[in-house]
């Protein structure tokens, strides 16, 4: 039961975060659209910007929310509500810096204005994000999908509302915001029929939640060094027009990697209760995980290879023909990440916070050392490939890590028949691709799903259980 609810979860918010989305993507084809490669290159840095204070702000309460509520006798309102006030006070300081901090680097007036507005945006959003825990213990993350469809739905909108009235590049920014507030509010009010959520403002209790959440905190910010620091680097040697060509493949990147952490969160309540009291449990749900990811993450990265020039003429309207090979690059760092997804969330839930710590350390020294010598050098291909390697080091220590604690390490012998089933998709893809785009991926998709039925992948039963459900 407990595997038929985790899967009908999944497919319920796989379809919502598919439609958000497209929503999103369909707005970075407006706005690419309509805005110069400068205008577009500073949004971009207003986004880099953002993503990374929001791991500064998030001081690992996400994964701590997720991990202490989950646990058998665990007073949810209290934490709850603790953890959230805890967030939105800690985070307003956060993103109250980052105007400041902008003033350090060489951007326009327009630029750190944007940044200016933006981070009431990214404020809402970590608000919002922080309480994504409650949803993930009970299974129901599909009303947090459809707060975010709810607030995609809305940005679209007001885009298409600025571009016709001619608004400008602020009130671009303000859309951002104003969306990211009606998520929020959303999510907020849904937490609080759910557990009764209030605001509590206890220091004491703060500082037991830090003295716990912090390795978590440090590990989240030594990840944001290796995953968005190259976009920032880009910046200071390069001008907007290059970090605008480099961030549009980027945020396909971006999109994607919500569906392996998505996913891995919604076993994490799983895995923190048979960490240690059933160790054979834990296993068996992060084999089976591991199992389905390597499913999912080889077509997509090997499908994109056949239609990348579509997808980046599609958001970037033929503006951008470079960004076809950035995101080939990028969909290689997107495949490990879905495993590194799976990876670090079975640390945390075996407590090896300490070791998720020092790994990270490594990634970011790694990624930064090649960065600030690579960049300068070869812009956005170094940024590229030194995300790709990155992201191959860490998973590969995490697993290593896994391996050491639990005396387990997940098996990838499903990777023979998934490899097997990708190569009429391939063949179809090859043939086909100058057709269509959606003839293309639904062709595709198709065609994978039976070969991976065909080559025993998956099975009858389970298809029709899924079916059934």
């Amino acid at each position: 039961m407990l595997a038929k609810k985790i899967a009908l979860n999944t497919i319920i918010s796989v379809a919502g975060r598919v439609l958000s989305t497209g929503l999103a993507l369909v707005s970075i084809g407006l706005l690419t659209r309509s805005l110069s490669r400068a205008d577009w290159g500073e949004y971009s840095i207003m986004l880099t910007f953002g993503g990374i204070f929001a791991v500064l702000a998030d001081l690992g309460l996400y994964q701590y929310l997720v991990r202490e509520i989950s646990r058998e006798g665990a007073d949810e309102r209290e934490i709850a509500s603790q953890v959230f006030s805890f967030r939105l006070a800690a985070s307003l300081l956060i993103f109250g810096a980052a105007p400041l901090v902008s003033l350090a680097f060489p951007y326009s007036a327009q630029a750190r204005w944007g940044i200016v507005i933006g981070m009431a945006g990214f404020w809402f959003l970590s608000g919002a994000q922080v309480l994504m825990g409650v949803f993930q213990k009970h299974l129901r993350m599909e009303k947090v999908a459809l707060a975010e469809l709810a607030g995609r739905l809305i940005q679209l909108g007001l885009i298409w509302l600025a571009i016709e009235l001619q608004l400008g590049f602020y009130a671009i920014v303000a859309t951002f915001v104003l969306s990211a507030a009606i998520n929020f509010l959303l999510v907020w009010l849904m937490a609080r029929w759910r557990v009764g959520l209030h605001l509590s403002f206890d220091w004491p209790y703060w500082q037991k939640i830090f003295s716990v959440s912090y390795p978590l905190a440090i590990s989240g910010v030594l990840t944001m060094i290796y995953f968005s620091t190259d976009s920032l680097i880009l910046s200071i040697f390069w001008p907007a027009e290059t970090v605008g060509a480099y961030r549009l493949p980027y945020k396909i990147l971006e999109s994607l990697i919500f569906f392996p952490a998505m996913f891995v969160g919604l076993i994490m309540p799983v895995l923190s209760k048979t960490a240690f009291n059933d160790r054979a449990k834990f296993k068996q749900v992060f084999q089976k995980a591991n199992d389905i990811l390597v499913m999912l993450a080889l077509p997509l990265v090997a499908g994109t290879f056949f239609v990348s020039p579509q997808i980046v003429d599609l958001l970037g309207g033929g503006n951008y023909p470079e960004a076809a090979v950035i995101l080939n690059l990028l969909m290689l760092a997107v495949g490990v990440i879905f495993f590194g997804s799976l990876f670090s969330f079975g640390l945390i839930a075996l407590e090896g916070q300490k070791k998720l710590l020092r790994i990270s350390a490594w990634g970011a020294i790694f990624n930064l050392a090649a960065n600030f010598i690579l960049i300068p050098k070869f812009s956005y291909w170094a940024a590229a490939a030194t995300t790709v390697l990155t992201e191959l080091l860490v998973t590969i220590l995490m697993l290593a890590a896994i391996k050491k604690i639990s005396q387990f390490r997940p098996s990838f012998s499903v990777l023979n028949r998934v490899l097997l089933a990708l190569l009429p998709m391939a063949a179809f893809l090859f043939y086909f691709q100058q057709s269509n785009f959606v003839f293309l991926i639904s062709g595709g998709g198709l065609i994978y799903l039976a070969a991976l039925y065909l080559t025993g992948a998956i099975s009858l039963g389970e298809i029709k259980e899924l079916i059934k459900k």
